[in-house]
């Protein structure tokens, strides 16, 4: 279900226990699908409803929360460094990562916590042994990309070389990893010795499914590596469905959305989700939709 912020408030929706996801726009989003999936399969007494919320309408949100039927939500663009300011606590992790999409309300208190860390690393684990240490290419260098940072930090890696289309005004920082911010013209040079490479661009993105970032002869610099996309809709992208064509591993963004949305039910709850049942039922939605 997905609802303005003014039609939610009027809806008889309010009168039960709320879970929610807000952002603007956010009729694309498929939490709602993966959280009463999860809340049903547990027999919480519970709805999930996505909230269209303009920046404008964000200070009217927030009293909201303190309502007894709210339970929590997850954010999403553009208000994932907007609610850092808002919130009464963040938990620790969620402050170095500087992105909160998950708010926790406990003891009367709003929490803020990062669950897109967790959900970007799972999907990593089969391949994480052979691949720390070594160098990942970065493509985009939005909000999207500082959990990425975050999570490559974490596992050590030596290297992380982000590719913006502004480089001389990306200035990203480590006290882990070497960083360097290169422009499209220049990343090739160092694909030889990356064992990662990581789209967190929205290039490639539903409705928009023929867009590439990738240029004639690029692709080639993916063989025998790991490709990974962000983007869960359509599942390949151009992106992976070449870096396939050439011998890479592939990871769409579905299992990142799948456990970030896991850990944040887990938060609310005390329960994971089930993840298969859960994967299948978006699996067949995002089908459908093509």
């Amino acid at each position: 279900m997905v609802l303005s912020f003014r039609d939610f408030k009027n809806s008889a929706i309010t009168e039960k226990r709320i879970y929610a996801v807000v952002g603007h726009p956010i009729s694309h989003s498929l939490s709602p699908i993966m959280h009463q999936t999860a809340l049903d399969y547990y027999e919480i007494d519970a709805e999930y409803v996505a909230i269209d919320l303009p920046l404008n309408q964000l200070r009217e949100f927030i009293p909201w929360c303190n309502h007894d039927n709210f339970l929590g939500c997850n954010i999403t663009i553009p208000h994932k460094e907007a609610f850092n300011e808002i919130v009464d606590e963040i938990d620790p992790f969620a402050r170095d990562v500087g992105v909160i999409n998950t708010l926790v309300k406990r003891d009367y208190k709003l929490i803020g916590y990062n669950t897109d860390v967790y959900g970007f690393l799972k999907p990593l684990e089969p391949y994480i042994d052979d691949i720390e240490h070594s160098r990942a290419i970065i493509f985009g260098t939005g909000g999207a990309s500082k959990a990425v940072k975050i999570a490559l930090e974490s596992e050590d890696f030596e290297e992380l070389i982000f590719v913006s289309r502004r480089p001389n005004q990306r200035k990203i920082e480590s006290d882990i990893s070497e960083i360097r911010v290169l422009d499209y013209n220049q990343w090739q040079s160092f694909a030889e010795e990356a064992d990662l490479f990581i789209n967190t661009t929205p290039v490639g993105m539903y409705p928009n499914s023929e867009k590439t970032f990738l240029r004639e002869g690029e692709v080639e610099l993916f063989e025998g590596k790991i490709c990974y996309d962000l983007i869960y809709n359509p599942l390949e992208t151009i992106f992976l469905k070449q870096a396939s064509e050439f011998g890479a591993v592939t990871i769409n963004g579905l299992d990142m959305l799948i456990h970030q949305g896991s850990k944040s039910f887990e938060l609310w709850t005390g329960h994971t989700f089930p993840v298969e049942k859960i994967r299948n039922k978006l699996m067949n939605h995002l089908q459908s939709d093509q």
